[in-house]
């Protein structure tokens, strides 16, 4: 079975994609808490981020670490908050959220972005990789 997931990272869906490499996928969330929401993946579909083997998931953590270093270079923030809840898609995932407060980690709180502040955010954050 693909996940959703699998599907982005395979480019067979569309998404606001801003950062890649052979084992990781990372795009904006079409519903985010804040601007410069961002989901980071595993290629490789693992539901659980605790059932990762130890090396995918060190790999993953690194992954999003340099994500979330993009972010904050591109995003005005003081922090990147990272939450993994793993209820939504049955593929492990981790939410880097741009934040000033504790409260900007509300996930019952979404924010509404047009396709032109996702794509100028997406890229924004891609320019910031490295």
């Amino acid at each position: 079975m693909s996940t959703i997931f699998s599907k982005i990272a395979a480019g067979e869906i569309p998404s606001y994609k801003v950062a890649a490499d052979e084992k990781h996928y990372a795009f904006l969330d079409i519903n985010p808490v804040a601007p410069g929401h961002v989901l980071v993946i595993p290629r490789k579909e693992v539901d659980y981020i605790f059932d990762l083997p130890e090396q995918d998931y060190l790999d993953l953590m690194a992954f999003a670490r340099r994500v979330a270093k993009a972010q904050q270079k591109a995003i005005p923030c003081k922090r990147v908050g990272e939450a993994v809840i793993g209820l939504e898609v049955p593929h492990t995932h981790i939410h880097l959220i741009p934040i000033n407060t504790e409260a900007d980690m509300n996930f019952s709180k979404k924010v509404e972005l047009t396709a032109e502040e996702m794509t100028r955010i997406a890229s924004a954050i891609a320019d910031k990789f490295e």
